[in-house]
């Protein structure tokens, strides 16, 4: 079994030990992602280069814990949506391929509509 199925069982079956499937559908789930995705960013808010480095190292177990939330709300939305992730993932890098090709891409930062 691939990690990513075992991972979400794992999600689906501590949910489902609650009754928790009542609360997740597709607009909680989403802003469940986003709230834990703002806790991550947090931890990084008004620090420079320097001081994300160190702080990074000294937090790293609080921030671990921040982006696995993030990951076992946006596994569970994928499965609940039949959203094969594995798939999703490969489908986007191949248009972000196009989108941003290594000759015009390479260490720039623009925008592919601007490249």
């Amino acid at each position: 079994m691939n990690d990513i199925k075992d991972i979400t069982g794992k999600i689906k079956k501590f949910r489902d030990e609650r009754d928790w499937m009542q609360f997740h559908d597709p607009k909680n789930m989403a802003v469940s992602i986003i709230l834990e995705a703002s806790e991550l960013l947090e931890h990084f808010q008004w620090k420079t280069t320097e001081e994300v480095e160190k702080y990074a190292k000294q937090n790293l177990a609080e921030i671990r814990d921040e982006i696995a939330d993030i990951a076992l709300y946006l596994f569970e939305l994928s499965d609940n949506l039949g959203i094969n992730l594995t798939d999703a993932m490969e489908q986007k890098l191949k248009k972000n391929e196009m989108k941003y090709p290594v000759e015009k891409a390479k260490g720039k930062h623009t925008k592919y509509n601007k490249l």
